[in-house]
C-alpha cells in the first residue's frame, strides 16, 4: 500500500455493539505501538436522543448514528492497515476487496466530525488525553484515582475507570469533575 502525507478519514466496520471496545482498542494499540504519527484519531459518531420514560419523565441517552462502523482518521501504511483490520472486532475497512477508500472532507463533515480537533482535550486549563491519570473532585466518588478511558467532546464528560466495589469499574463525568494528577 502507498504511503500518504495526510491522514485521511477511513470507515471500518465493526461486529454490532463493538464499536467502543474497537476504538479503545485501536487507541491503545496506537499508544503503545508509537503510531500517533499514522492513526490521529478514532471516532464513533453519537448523537443526544430524549426518550420518554414509561413514568413520562424524559430521558436523554447517546445513540451511534453509524451503528457498526468506526471512523478512522490515518495514514494507510502495511502497519496501521495490519494494527486496524487486525483489532478484535472489525470485520473489515469500507471499499473494494482490502482496499479502503479515505472520505472526502465534505463527507466528514456531513457527518458532523469536527476535522480540527484530535485526540487530545483542553479544557479549563485541563490537559487530558485518553490513558492519563486524573483525581474525581466532584461526586460520589470524590477523591478517587482513575484513568481516562474515552473522551466525549459533545457532551464535556469523560469515561474514568476507577476501583470501587472491589472491581474496576467504569464511570461517565462531567470535565468539571475531575482533575489532572
Amino acid at each position: 500500500m502507498s504511503e500518504l502525507e495526510k491522514p485521511s478519514w477511513y470507515v471500518v466496520h465493526t461486529y454490532s455493539g463493538h464499536e467502543n471496545k474497537v476504538k479503545a482498542t485501536i487507541e491503545k494499540a496506537v499508544k503503545t505501538r508509537g503510531m500517533e504519527d499514522c492513526i490521529t484519531q478514532v471516532v464513533v459518531p453519537t448523537e443526544d436522543v430524549v426518550e420518554t420514560t414509561k413514568t413520562g419523565k424524559e430521558k436523554t441517552r447517546q445513540r451511534k448514528v453509524f451503528p457498526s462502523y468506526v471512523l478512522v482518521k490515518m495514514v494507510i501504511t502495511d502497519e496501521s492497515w495490519y494494527v486496524v483490520r487486525n483489532t478484535k472486532g472489525v470485520t473489515g475497512f469500507v471499499g473494494p476487496g482490502s482496499k479502503p477508500v479515505a472520505l472526502s472532507e465534505e463527507e466528514v463533515q456531513a457527518m458532523g466530525i469536527d476535522t480540527e480537533n484530535s485526540n487530545k482535550l483542553v479544557s479549563g486549563g485541563i490537559d487530558l488525553e485518553v490513558g492519563d491519570t486524573v483525581k474525581i473532585a466532584k461526586g460520589s466518588f470524590t477523591g478517587q484515582i482513575g484513568t481516562v478511558e474515552e473522551i466525549n467532546l459533545e457532551n464535556k464528560e469523560i469515561k474514568v475507570c476507577i476501583s470501587a466495589f472491589g472491581k474496576r469499574t467504569l464511570f461517565t463525568i462531567e470535565f468539571e469533575s475531575i482533575e489532572k494528577i
